[in-house]
């Protein structure tokens, strides 16, 4: 995990999930400083107790804090740990947003994390699988996304059930842009709750998602040049986002409406 991180002097990390400091205190030895989240507050004391200077031991939830925050001086952000697998999509999508709220001049960078196998596998997914889904649209419209490593349980004490993955995510502007990020994210958890059928039917999830009142997916479609025949999951992230900004201009639009 530190030769696929690659951490570098002047960088400083946040990690997620710190047990016992396996890899906190490699990446203290070779970056600049790190915010080591540990939820478990005896191994976050054990790790304190033996943690060089330049490491801050956290003892909280990563999703319910932002302590990290007024951590350090740090002109390169980055994330690494061993993430819950129980919370892996949260935090992912957490990271997300603390990619978009960053300053220009202290970017968080990209986040190099194990997860579950399957998690991988849905980040990686092409459209047309059965593993492309929600958690690979969202995610990969701000980042791209690539697998580093597959291990199997026996490669941790204790060994658990099930196969793990080290992936990196490295953060970038949406791709495509769209006129509203909550539109786009909630037409894209609405249609997937249909994903086996077509689009003219799995649309219809949007106004019991708040989206779309008085817009039918027969002209969604039609002003997003789409065929209403195919199905969810074989949209491309771009064709999600033309889709998102048809019903981002018709809710906006509504809004700037007198008496709507």
């Amino acid at each position: 995990m530190i030769r696929a991180i690659n951490p570098q002097a002047g960088e400083t990390f946040i990690e997620i999930g710190a047990g016992r400091g396996a890899l906190t205190l490699p990446l203290a030895r070779l970056a600049k400083a790190v915010a080591a989240y540990e939820i478990d507050r005896d191994l976050a004391a054990m790790l304190q107790a033996r943690a060089p200077q330049n490491v801050a031991v956290i003892p909280n939830d990563f999703l319910n804090t932002d302590e990290y925050l007024g951590f350090e001086t740090r002109p390169v952000l980055r994330v690494a740990g061993n993430l819950p697998y129980n919370i892996a999509s949260p935090i992912l999508f957490r990271l997300i947003a603390m990619h978009a709220a960053s300053e220009p001049d202290s970017p968080l960078i990209d986040a190099t994390v194990m997860v579950q196998r399957e998690v991988a596998d849905r980040l990686v997914a092409e459209p047309g699988t059965r593993e492309y889904g929600v958690l690979s649209v969202l995610v990969r419209h701000s980042a791209t996304v690539e697998r580093l490593l597959n291990l199997p349980p026996g490669a941790f004490r204790p060994a658990p059930k099930v196969a793990s993955a080290l992936v990196r995510l490295r953060f970038h502007a949406p791709e495509p842009p769209v006129r509203s990020h909550r539109i786009f994210e909630t037409l894209v958890q609405a249609v997937f709750t249909r994903r086996r059928k077509m689009l003219a039917n799995a649309l219809l999830a949007c106004e019991d998602h708040g989206i779309g009142p008085g817009l039918s997916p027969a002209e969604a479609l039609d002003r997003a040049r789409l065929d209403g025949r195919r199905r969810p999951e074989t949209l491309s992230i771009h064709e999600f986002g033309r889709l998102a900004d048809v019903y981002a201009d018709h809710i906006l639009d509504g809004e700037r409406t007198p008496g709507s």
